[in-house]
């Protein structure tokens, strides 16, 4: 039977958890000083002279008012003249303006600073987290877990980043702040400084275990918070509202957002009444030691032993300590959650692609002489146990154009995906040129290959970067553009549009035209028309196209790829008639192979699938 783990174990493996965090946060603190420096030097640079010189002008000022005190007790027990006695003590006057002129000097050009390193840091930080977003394979994307990291390394990340800059630029400046009030103090009495650390110490034992719990409840609540994003989301998205309104789904709905909205808050208000509380007691038992104290300067200097400027003085570098000590407590703690919430960050970024690239790629022919094969191929998603893909044996010859037809889920879309490397396969290969697909550069790969899915992007810009994105190096060639729109037919949708090729497709923006599902697929199949590649694949190009248009398609089509390799994915058999070889797939296996008399001869599925089609025109 386990043995259960003893109270002092458990306070020993708790203590050990918690060193490790606050090495985890100051790490991360670490870390973001290194996104700030790297986002704008010239701002870090001015933030960090503007702490030292402003860290040294409260006890300057404490000095400079106490030596004016003494001169005006000094001038009233000389009975100077009104005018003799500023003239003394005038010179400690232009002093301390010129201090107070640079205080609040110092406070403009640092806010100037904060200012331009948050927009810089802002930009540093989302270009890092939509770079790793590009970088990541596409099994990520496929994962809730991914989007949890996504959504807790978007939610704060910059703001958090410039607070620990900005947070431990004043702590640094409190800390020298408080070695000076600390200096001047010991001439006083030593006992004076350790109050003023003691007092403060449990206030932030009691910050710093709230900022982890804060930290633990919003990292553990993202999947929920995506949910909430997604209901407002659906709620406010066009696409989506029609629908929504005729079932009836809005308040349903509504009701959902405002169940977890209300959990969210109750969860909050429950953490900061807890710290309020926990601030408050500590703070009570803070500012009694601070009056007992300010009480026995007050009774020193009644007493004789310390000139009224010295009283003065020692009142305001009290006071200040106090207020400053705080301020080093509180900065301390923010800087430990801060440091925590960063690990949200550091964790995205340092997730890595689970496919391997060579580092010394094999080359590739300009032409490809030996097509491309699928040799005993099987695959299964991450966290399947059924295999989306078995015992996959399929040749692609130079200039041949297959089909592929088959069910839903049957795994068509999934071999495009292996052809593509958006993924790699679990067992055998695949060849391009007699070259296995994990020898060869992705980038250079599917510069080589145009494939437009049945989910394809629907661009909220101008039509012709909608076509021009099929070949992001030929944006600014408008013939090409268009000879590809003529292509596909998306050339008349276009140029009856407002603005002709520049109008802004969709309804996000500002007079965005949005287009019917078969207009959208025309500019689809534009894009793919636009990428000169060996291999254009199109899955279910022509779903929402009638019969003319279609038939219009496939005409240019035939001649696009005369002598390219094709891949067509088509629930329609008219359409794949004009493949060289047609490939039935069947629960991730291939059924049956071969030409459209061939098949219907065989008298199988493909034969079967095809007469109720045929049936269903009589």
């Amino acid at each position: 039977m386990r043995r259960m783990p003893t109270r002092i174990e458990r306070l020993r493996a708790a203590l050990a958890e918690r060193r490790i965090k606050i090495g985890d946060a100051a790490l991360n603190v670490q870390r973001a000083f290194g996104l700030v420096w790297e986002a704008h030097r010239p701002s870090a640079v001015i933030m960090a002279a503007c702490t030292l010189t402003g860290a040294l002008l409260p006890a300057a000022q404490a000095w400079v008012g106490k030596l004016i005190v003494d001169g005006v007790v000094a001038a009233i027990a000389a009975r100077l003249s009104a005018t003799d006695g500023v003239r003394q003590v005038l010179p400690l006057l232009v002093v301390e303006f010129v201090l107070l002129v640079a205080q609040s000097l110092i406070g403009q050009v640092r806010s100037l600073a904060e200012h331009v390193l948050h927009s810089r840091l802002n930009l540093s930080i989302n270009s890092r987290i939509i770079g790793k977003a590009l970088e990541l394979d596409l099994a990520h994307f496929e994962n809730a877990e991914y989007y949890d990291k996504l959504q807790n390394a978007r939610r704060e990340a910059d703001w958090r980043g410039l607070q620990i800059v900005n947070g431990g630029f004043y702590l640094v400046q409190n800390i020298i702040t408080l070695l000076s009030f600390g200096a001047l103090l010991l001439r006083f009495n030593p006992l004076l400084a350790a109050v003023l650390f003691l007092a403060t110490l449990p206030a932030f034992v009691a910050q710093s275990q709230f900022a982890e719990l804060n930290f633990r409840v919003l990292s553990w609540r993202a999947p929920e918070f995506r949910k909430l994003s997604y209901l407002e989301h659906l709620l406010t998205d066009y696409d989506a509202v029609k629908e929504i309104k005729l079932f009836g789904l809005g308040e349903p709905l509504l009701a959902r957002y405002a169940r977890l909205f209300w959990k969210f808050l109750k969860e909050d208000q429950d953490i900061a009444q807890r710290r309020s509380l926990a601030s408050l007691g500590w703070g009570m038992l803070a500012t009694l030691s601070y009056y007992g104290a300010y009480a026995w300067i007050v009774w020193r200097a009644v007493g004789g032993s310390i000139s009224l400027g010295d009283m003065t003085m020692y009142l305001s570098i009290f006071r200040s300590s106090q207020t400053t000590f705080e301020a080093i407590v509180y900065g301390l703690s923010e800087l430990y959650e801060n440091g925590l919430f960063m690990s949200n960050l550091f964790s995205f970024l340092a997730l890595t692609p689970q496919m391997p690239v060579v580092r010394s790629p094999q080359p590739v022919p300009a032409t490809t002489q030996r097509g491309i094969e699928f040799r005993d191929v099987w695959f299964r998603y991450p966290a399947q146990e059924s295999w989306a893909l078995r015992a996959i044996n399929l040749t692609i010859r130079p200039r041949e154009k297959i089909a592929l037809v088959g069910p839903n889920g049957a795994g068509k879309t999934t071999l495009i995906k292996l052809l593509t490397r958006l993924y790699d396969p679990e067992r055998g290969a695949i060849l391009l040129n007699g070259v296995d697909l994990r020898e060869i550069d992705p980038t250079e790969l599917r510069r080589r290959i145009g494939v437009i899915f049945q989910d394809f992007v629907h661009y909220h810009l101008p039509a012709f970067e909608n076509v021009g994105f099929g070949q992001i190096e030929a944006l600014e060639d408008r013939p090409r553009i268009e000879g590809a729109a003529a292509k596909s037919g998306a050339d008349e949708v276009i140029r009856e549009l407002p603005e002709g090729y520049e109008t802004t497709l969709g309804r996000w923006f500002h007079n965005g035209r949005d287009l019917s599902g078969g207009e959208w697929q025309k500019i689809a199949l534009a894009r793919a028309f636009m990428r000169e590649c060996e291999l254009l694949v199109l899955d279910e190009p022509t779903a929402a196209l009638d019969a003319e248009n279609e038939l219009r398609v496939f005409t240019q089509f035939r001649e696009l790829v005369a002598d390219r390799m094709a891949v067509l994915i088509s629930h329609r058999f008219s359409t794949v008639r004009m493949a060289d070889r047609i490939y039935v797939v069947e629960e991730g296996a291939l059924s049956e192979m071969g030409t459209h008399a061939e098949l219907l001869r065989l008298g199988g599925t493909y034969a079967r699938l095809f007469t109720l089609q045929a049936e269903s025109y009589r």
